[in-house]
């Protein structure tokens, strides 16, 4: 059966590197059913389908949607909004009033949640509509996938951050301390490792919200090192939380915030690492101390996109179309891996993988709890795509002392 209608495409959440192929991919393939009418890209996500903000992409030149594929964030613009029942449907309403029988929602698992009950508004109208979510997020934590597009440019960027902060911090020894994002999965901080190259490198500690932070261990484990290498490099998981699972920086400070949704707001303040800095300068009298907070500059950063990142977010996107209108199936996109390295691409039910969350596991995880095996390692690096960089040092011999030569 060809459902012959429009298709609407949306993007929500936070942006990526690559999310822009999965949207060209999901809106060039379209066009090439003769069913598909129109497809419409709805501005700043749900927000714009119930407000009617679309544009009409099948207007827009081929060349130009190209252009926009390589070009890092949301092209339609996002939002935050996660709708609930009565939401979706004014959504589906929407959709059906435009005569939208495809609707495709690139996100994470709040947005593959929206694509389920808007598909259930559909199926309780009796009206003939296929919703798939195809997946982003740079946290890597949708459950069913191997990786999510997204994670792989934004782990790059982390890697040759951390490369950098360890050829610095080696230079200029002291303690330096770098807050990644991810609030319950701990992926992107855990590729601050690949930045690793020397055995003296860092980072030297990471630690992750998938175990306990103790702030005596910490303590603990900086002094090791410190008194090993003379300096220590850290990367920390915003989302860190104690052994109750409160979150580090409410345990840390009074003055917390919340977001929207009650969420104690992690990102966009350098409140964690400031704090893990003056621990550290209070319990080990290190005087050069130092911490950044990454915030969004690992989402959209320009100029270190993965290859292959972008290669897999924009056949998600293809897939998606193939799935809804070739198939008439729903669903959720997900990348399987097959070998070292190559992906194919299974349809999960919705259900699935709406609201779930997938953390590191735990064989990725060393024993001590701050740091990464091999096995993530080895799961990580074809990731981060082709052209990854590499730091040297020099190898000439020392040259005798004259006036402090030993007796």
């Amino acid at each position: 059966m060809k459902l012959e209608g429009k298709v609407v495409i949306a993007q929500g959440g936070g942006p990526t590197a690559v999310i822009n192929q999965s949207m060209v991919g999901a809106a060039l393939e379209s066009r090439k059913f003769t069913q598909v009418s129109r497809v419409y890209g709805a501005l700043h996500g749900v927000q714009g389908i119930v407000n009617e903000d679309f544009i009409d992409l099948t207007q827009e030149t081929t060349h130009n949607l190209e252009q926009v594929a390589n070009t890092p964030s949301s092209a339609l613009l996002s939002t935050r909004d996660k709708p609930d029942e009565a939401y979706c449907k004014e959504i589906f309403k929407v959709l059906k009033a435009h005569e939208v029988r495809y609707f495709f929602y690139i996100g994470g698992n709040d947005s593959a949640d929206t694509v389920r009950i808007v598909n259930e508004q559909a199926q309780k109208a009796e009206y003939e509509f296929r919703a798939l979510h195809i997946p982003k997020t740079i946290d890597n934590d949708l459950v069913l996938s191997d990786h999510t597009p997204g994670y792989g440019s934004a782990a790059r960027f982390v890697a040759s951050a951390f490369a950098g902060a360890n050829l610095d911090n080696r230079a200029l020894p002291g303690v330096y301390i770098g807050v990644v994002m991810g609030r319950h999965a701990g992926f992107l901080a855990a590729a601050a490792a690949l930045g690793q190259k020397y055995p003296d490198d860092g980072p030297h500690l990471i630690y992750m919200p998938e175990r306990p932070f103790s702030r005596e261990k910490f303590i603990k484990d900086v002094k090791k090192v410190y008194d090993t290498f003379g300096r220590c490099v850290v990367a920390v998981s915003e989302g860190i939380v104690d052994e109750k699972g409160t979150p580090m920086i409410a345990k840390l400070t009074k003055n917390v915030e919340t977001d929207a949704h009650g969420n104690v707001q992690l990102s966009g303040t350098g409140m964690l690492g400031d704090l893990l800095c003056d621990l550290i300068r209070e319990k080990l009298k290190i005087k050069r101390v130092r911490s950044d907070t990454f915030g969004y500059l690992q989402r959209s950063f320009l100029g270190c996109v993965s290859d292959v990142d972008q290669r897999e977010a924009r056949e998600v996107g293809e897939r998606a179309a193939h799935y809804a209108i070739w198939y008439n199936l729903d669903g959720s996109i997900s990348i399987q891996r097959t070998g070292y390295y190559s992906v194919t691409y299974q349809l999960e039910k919705l259900e699935d993988v709406a609201r779930k969350t997938r953390i590191m596991p735990d064989n990725y995880i060393n024993a001590e709890g701050n740091g990464v095996t091999d096995e993530f390692r080895y799961y990580l690096r074809p990731l981060l795509g082709s052209g990854y960089p590499a730091s040297h040092r020099l190898r000439a011999p020392k040259v005798g002392k004259v006036l402090f030569a030993e007796t």
